[in-house]
């Protein structure tokens, strides 16, 4: 049987951040095979509490962009979303995980400011493209934009399962390692709804969050 290889890695996006709004969060995910955040940066000259500080703040930065993407695309859809029932189920859930999400940047935030660092700023907008090509959500529908937050929630989830490992301060760690089972739940909160309208979807649908169960978390249009 193929293995699938684990692509979504903070470590990677955060060797290769880059806070112009051309990079897309999505293809910086998807790069390839993990790559070694102190190389990948250029930190091998520098003093070894500089080199763990950088690297750190630079992990802590690229969770920062995903937070931040979270939140666009929520405050977004919210507009676009109708006043069905189905639709104000999904702005409740969305409402709820917009607000998670906040929180979720101002602690690491905050994180990175201690470091002696400058948190990532928001982006006017972000790229989606990718998701909505794959059809994996859309923001034509109530039922595809909770598709595409769907497929958003589990990516973060990924990204960060890598993640937060490779922070040096285990204060940090211990801190940040909080926040992926929250994408995770927001995830399943979505599922939810989804198998409230159609009892054959399953809330959780794997018995573990990894690249090779993606395709059985994510709902396609």
């Amino acid at each position: 049987m193929k293995t699938a290889k684990t692509p979504f890695a903070l470590p990677q996006l955060a060797a290769e951040w880059d806070p112009s709004p051309a990079t897309s969060r999505r293809s910086l995910l998807l790069a390839g095979l993990l790559a070694g955040v102190g190389g990948a940066i250029g930190l091998r000259s520098l003093p070894g509490a500089a080199q763990s500080n950088t690297a750190d703040i630079a992990i802590l930065n690229a969770a920062i962009d995903l937070e931040q993407q979270a939140i666009w695309a929520y405050k977004t859809a919210a507009g676009k979303l109708s006043n069905t029932e189905v639709g104000k189920i999904v702005l409740e859930v969305a409402t709820k995980n917009l607000k998670d999400h906040e929180q979720h940047r101002d602690l690491l935030a905050g994180a990175v400011r201690q470091l002696g660092g400058i948190p990532s700023r928001a982006r006017d907008s972000y790229d989606l493209s990718t998701y909505i090509d794959n059809k994996e959500g859309n923001l034509d529908s109530d039922a595809n934009i909770a598709k595409l937050a769907l497929a958003l929630e589990f990516d973060a989830a990924l990204a960060y399962n890598d993640a937060f490992v490779q922070l040096s301060n285990k204060d940090l760690v211990a801190a940040a390692s909080t926040i992926g089972p929250n994408e995770v739940a927001h995830a399943t909160a979505i599922r939810a709804v989804f198998h409230s309208l159609d009892p054959r979807i399953l809330v959780v649908p794997a018995p573990f969050v990894s690249a090779e169960t993606r395709e059985r978390w994510i709902l396609k249009v």
